[in-house]
């Protein structure tokens, strides 16, 4: 996807004065890729959640035993209803396992719910990416609000006056978005790579199992990468669509 990216070497003239509609072009690039990305994870989780953990353990047994196993004793397993609903919350403590995770005995089930104590483990161990993620939050939450809003309320301003700073302001509140989407990025690589050393380390998985949760854990993390291009390139084109209007 960065090989994409690379090849439409025009950044440049998305900054200053040239046509947004090379931002256009990578947003409808962007979004066909992540299509497909979506595709593939759905199929590969579908294929490991008919295959059973070799140790019999249902997630929310592997989550257990790989928070003691590093430990963690102040984090709680529960369960969550919904689909792809897994998270950890570190505000609660707890780690919350969705219908299809908590009491399967899959490789899926059990390449989830270590990912998610991976999170838990880079929050004991105070992991650099997730407390400027955790900062992050209370501020991304407002920008994400009211930046699309700020900057069409600035493009409406420049119908009367050639000043767009009403725009830049906006462009700065979307750009903490960016921020965030982009350190989310190691945040998510980093708790699958916990996720897989335990489950080898632990002989949870071996062999073929081991490398099917791995690869479930790398589809799922690209789509943070999709996410995160698209974000970065979202931004570029409201960039070039407010120095088109100049």
């Amino acid at each position: 996807m960065l090989h994409i990216l690379q090849t439409y070497p025009a950044t440049e003239g998305l900054l200053y004065g040239g046509s947004y509609n090379t931002a256009i072009i990578l947003m409808v690039i962007i979004a066909i890729v992540g299509a497909v990305v979506q595709m593939r994870l759905k199929a590969v989780t579908r294929r490991y959640s008919e295959s059973p953990s070799p140790n019999g353990m249902t997630g929310r047994e592997i989550a257990e035993k790989m928070l003691r196993d590093n430990g963690i004793y102040n984090v709680r397993v529960t369960h969550t209803s919904g689909h792809l609903t897994d998270h950890f919350d570190p505000q609660t403590m707890t780690v919350n396992l969705s219908d299809d995770v908590y009491n399967a005995r899959t490789i899926t089930a059990a390449a989830v719910a270590a990912h998610e104590c991976g999170h838990a483990v880079q929050h004991a161990t105070g992991y650099g990416p997730v407390k400027l993620r955790s900062q992050l939050v209370p501020v991304v939450n407002f920008s994400s609000r009211v930046a699309g809003w700020i900057i069409l309320a600035g493009i409406g301003f420049m119908t009367f006056s050639d000043s767009a700073a009403v725009c830049w302001v906006g462009i700065a509140l979307m750009a903490l978005s960016v921020l965030f989407a982009v350190v989310t990025l190691p945040v998510e690589y980093n708790a699958s790579q916990r996720a897989v050393a335990w489950l080898e380390s632990s002989g949870m998985l071996a062999d073929k199992e081991l490398d099917g949760a791995h690869e479930a854990l790398r589809w799922a993390a690209r789509t943070y990468l999709v996410a995160a291009l698209s974000a970065i390139v979202t931004l570029l084109y409201y960039v070039a669509l407010i120095n088109n209007r100049r």
